[in-house]
């Protein structure tokens, strides 16, 4: 085989199994942190340095910042993030994604299969799922290793080759070169954890004169400052057909990279000097890797250092370049807090998925209120228009949420623990269609009984409301009882049920008996009491909904009702 071929096939080769490594540590990391991942995102809105806190831990677990940009997009638009404190988040993720290369620095060539075995073994013979992923995080670790080093091993002849040792001069000598071979790679790979583990290996490879770098520090930093550039690219693509404070995040995220680059590129001789000295000292060959990770890391965290008391100053520049004002308003059916781009990431999509089941909610609510009012109200047809419209509101998102709940499932990334969450959602979800097909058979009766001008009797409307107005404060107390993980509110939803079930036996009875009296037709016996024997089954949905929190399932929060009203505040000022 031609030599040039094998030297593609080994990059090519090596990249994939470095980019399976990592995406799968990340996977596994998920896992294994668990609960641990979503009190890592309960800081994202406390405060700025507590959002670059966070934003960093994140993006160290999910090994990429544009993981993190992506799922604080998300955030941002479904409007559960100001703006400032996203561009916090992302400035954070900047530094947490130096942390593959300063993985990568480690010299443990001569462990990586042992490390492979290992991480084989726990994740084959352990039998607790933590054990498991921890046996993946390391396996995983490995792979990525040995995809540095097949990558490595097929650089050795580029870095005799005439044509590479007169292509890094030229870098060397013209540093906008170097940035825009950096930019280049990052876009075509769409990862700069790869681009800079391949820069690391191929500037440990030695020059012409055996001793030292190919390519040296001050010829790596330009390609670095690249890399960190066209890391941008996946939040812009990602904020494509979000809402305005999306875009002027994924915008944050482009400026504090390319301005930090611009800056340092005048001052590279000044950070490979500062590099130098808080590096490992030895030959260049042994330390340039670590050289190379202290300076991405250098770079980032001063770039976040200048620009985290600026965020306001950020603020106003993305607002300035993504002008008008945010239209929040979301159609009944479309959602609003469902994000594809998160699925991989459970404890964000559970998240993501319990506000719109809430945001859900809100609307089975407003449906039987209207369903009640076109019985009872002084406008029925303005009531039935209304329940008509909450209807189809609650049957189409409760649909889409169902979508969203098995494509989570699909994406094989839950642990046990949030697989029953996921499970006892998707039951609830279903519950509350239910509950919309039965007012649908209730509101046909509503439906007749308008457009005749009313067709039961006073006591008979009466006695409507009170089961409706029953049934709404159960259906609140089940959802409650959700809200909260509360299984002392289950009883008192049982208790009202009972209620429930007491009125339809009653109000039979004095409808039979109205009939006898002739103040009731008898033709209306059978809609009635169908009317009544709904309500008792939506009943029995809402005690099915409130019996998911004697599971433990309950909706997932990362914030607590005061940092919500904070995140609030702070957005409004912004």
């Amino acid at each position: 085989m031609n030599e040039n071929v094998k030297i593609f096939f080994g990059l090519i080769g090596g990249l994939a199994l470095f980019l399976y490594g990592m995406n799968s540590m990340s996977d596994a990391l998920q896992k294994a942190a668990g609960e641990g991942m979503k009190k890592i995102l309960s800081f994202l809105t406390r405060n700025a340095v507590m959002g670059a806190l966070a934003g960093a831990l994140v993006t160290a677990v999910l090994q990429s910042s544009s993981a993190t940009t992506v799922m604080v997009i998300g955030f941002v638009s479904a409007g559960l993030m100001s703006l400032p404190q996203a561009i916090s988040v992302i400035f954070g993720a900047n530094i947490g994604t130096t942390m593959t290369a300063q993985l990568m620095a480690f010299k443990i060539s001569n462990y990586i299969y042992p490390i492979i075995f290992i991480g084989f073994l726990l994740n084959f013979v352990g039998k607790k799922e933590k054990i498991k992923n921890i046996g993946m995080v390391i396996f995983s670790f490995g792979l990525l290793f040995e995809g540095i080093e097949i990558m490595g091993g097929v650089m050795k002849p580029l870095a005799g080759s005439p044509f590479f040792v007169d292509m890094m001069g030229k870098v060397s000598h013209l540093p906008v070169l170097g940035v825009l071979l950096g930019a280049g790679m990052t876009l075509v790979v769409q990862s700069s954890s790869a681009t800079i583990a391949v820069l690391q290996n191929f500037a440990s490879q030695p020059g012409p004169d055996g001793v030292t770098s190919v390519i040296g520090l001050t010829g790596a930093i330009p390609i670095l400052l690249g890399d960190n550039i066209g890391t941008t690219i996946t939040a812009l693509l990602a904020s494509i057909g979000q809402s305005k404070n999306a875009k002027r995040t994924a915008l944050a995220h482009s400026i504090f990279n390319i301005t930090g680059s611009i800056v340092f590129l005048f001052f590279i001789p000044v950070l490979a000097g500062f590099v130098r000295l808080i590096s490992p000292k030895g030959a260049e060959l042994d330390v340039i890797s670590r050289q190379i990770a202290n300076a991405h890391t250098t770079f980032n965290v001063v770039c976040t250092l200048v620009w985290l008391p600026l965020i306001p100053i950020m603020v106003k520049i993305v607002t300035f370049l993504v002008r008008g004002q945010e239209n929040q308003s979301f159609q009944s059916y479309e959602p609003k807090y469902l994000e594809n781009r998160v699925l991989s990431q459970p404890t964000v999509a559970l998240y993501l998925a319990s506000e719109e089941i809430t945001r859900v909610s809100e609307f089975v609510i407003k449906m039987i209120d209207s369903m009640k009012l076109s019985f009872v109200g002084n406008d029925p047809q303005t009531a039935y228009q209304n329940f008509t419209e909450m209807h189809h509101a609650v049957k189409k998102l409760q649909e889409q949420i169902g979508s969203y709940m098995i494509k989570m499932f699909s994406s094989g990334t839950l642990t046990q623990q949030q697989s029953e969450q996921a499970a006892g959602l998707l039951y609830i979800n279903n519950s509350m269609d239910r509950i919309a097909d039965r007012c649908e058979e209730i509101s046909e009766v509503a439906e007749l009984s308008q457009s005749k001008g009313g067709i039961f009797s006073q006591d008979a409307c009466r006695e409507l409301e009170t089961g409706i107005d029953t049934l709404e404060t159960i259906f609140k107390s089940a959802m409650e009882a959700i809200e909260n993980g509360d299984k002392n509110i289950v009883e008192k939803v049982y208790e009202k049920k009972e209620i429930i079930r007491k009125l339809q036996k009653q109000n039979n009875k004095a409808h039979l008996s109205r009939v006898e009296k002739n103040t009731c037709s008898s033709d209306l016996t059978k809609a009635y009491s169908n009317l009544l024997y709904n309500i008792d089954r939506i009943a029995d949905n809402c005690v099915s909904i409130s019996e998911e929190a004697m599971d433990n399932i309950s909706f997932q929060k990362l914030y607590q009702n005061n940092e919500m009203q904070n995140m609030s505040i702070t957005g409004e000022q912004a």
